[in-house]
């Protein structure tokens, strides 16, 4: 377009014309050919995996995340194949309520853990999705500055999905995949304190509660459901000023966990104080964590809880196809809107339109 400047009358004002823009993706990566990713069999999976090649058992924890159909198919048939050689880890749930510091913790652990016992350590983070962009920062590596570049560790963060409880819906199997992989330590980190910690502590050997001092009422900063089913808790940021109030914290504690009825296991839950940043009380915390470990193998309890696991996770299974298969019915997709319009309307309640779904459901199974 000509710039009105340019005119004869306007004496002494000129306009360049410019230069033509480039464009904005180089005309190089254009021309370069596309890279076909390597499609992978089962057998070149379970190899991998086996072999303990981290990439590989990357993409296998990518695959059994996925909601592809296909997807589905393969990662059980990979996660089949893995099972004779899983099972020979020690898994350690970690929860608390959030700004804890579980992932500062974490590094914390790992890196003492490592240190003194060897082995191979696979740390399975869950970070919360967003309700509205249903995405994640899968940021937790972050605070994970030493195991993250630790050449026996692998941190692997999840987005929960939506999923209760703090735990992904896949974890328990990528908790195979990592054990045939070698891996003989797993930490599973949950978001913090939700609505249901069973899942999590439905796939772990020991549940560790990670509480702060200094918030107020610590017998009401958890729910005391959380409290029966933690196996150990430890007072975190216990250094400097909050010293004291951390080891009054760690007595209440003690004296609540007297009323609670005796566990199953027949383990007392201990309460311990720590400082996740400084380092401070994390060799008494690990050897607490393997003295249940060894008291429950000797009494039985470690493999009775193992298989009451595989029960649990058997009937979730059944639980989460049955809830697909219904939401996914040509039928009930089309009766859906009508049914949720009526209820929104009035017309009916809640229960009767649910009824009406079933009904229609279970009539054309039979």
């Amino acid at each position: 377009m000509e710039h009105p400047e340019n005119d004869a009358q306007y004496k002494g004002l000129t306009v360049n014309a410019g230069i033509v823009q480039p464009d904005s993706v180089s005309p190089y990566l254009k021309n370069r050919p596309r890279r076909k990713r390597e499609v992978l069999s089962v057998n070149d999976y379970v190899e991998g995996i086996l072999k303990g090649n981290i990439t590989i058992l990357s993409q296998a924890v990518t695959l059994v995340e996925s909601l592809r159909p296909d997807h589905q198919v393969l990662a059980q048939e990979v996660i089949e194949k893995c099972l004779p050689y899983a099972g020979k880890s020690v898994r350690i749930g970690i929860s608390g309520v959030p700004g804890a510091g579980k992932s500062t913790s974490i590094d914390a652990f790992g890196i003492h853990v490592l240190k003194e016992y060897g082995g191979k350590l696979a740390v399975l983070a869950i970070d919360p999705s967003s309700e509205r962009s249903k995405g994640s920062i899968l940021g937790d590596k972050t605070r994970m500055e030493r195991l993250s570049v630790h050449p026996d560790a692998f941190i692997r963060p999840s987005p929960t999905a939506g999923s209760l409880g703090g735990v992904a819906r896949k974890t328990r199997e990528s908790i195979v995949l990592c054990e045939a992989a070698g891996f003989d330590k797993i930490f599973v980190e949950t978001v913090g304190v939700g609505q249901s910690e069973t899942a999590c502590h439905s796939m772990v050997d020991f549940f560790l509660l990670i509480q702060l001092a200094g918030t107020g009422d610590e017998l009401q900063g958890i729910k005391r459901g959380i409290m029966e089913m933690a196996d150990g808790i430890v007072i975190n940021k216990a250094d400097g000023d909050n010293i004291e109030p951390a080891r009054l914290a760690a007595s209440q504690l003690r004296n609540a966990i007297h009323i609670f009825p005796t566990p199953e296991s027949g383990w007392t839950p201990h309460v311990l104080t720590y400082s996740g940043f400084f380092g401070n009380g994390i060799k008494e915390i690990w050897d607490m964590v393997y003295s249940y470990i060894a008291f429950v193998k000797e009494n039985g309890y470690f493999d009775y809880r193992r298989n009451e696991q595989s029960k649990y996770w058997m009937y979730e299974s059944i639980h989460e196809r049955l809830r697909d298969n219904f939401y996914q019915n040509p039928l009930i997709e089309s009766m859906l809107q009508d049914e949720e319009r009526a209820v929104l309307e009035g017309r009916i309640s809640s229960f009767i339109a649910a009824k009406h779904l079933l009904d229609a459901y279970f009539e054309k199974k039979l």
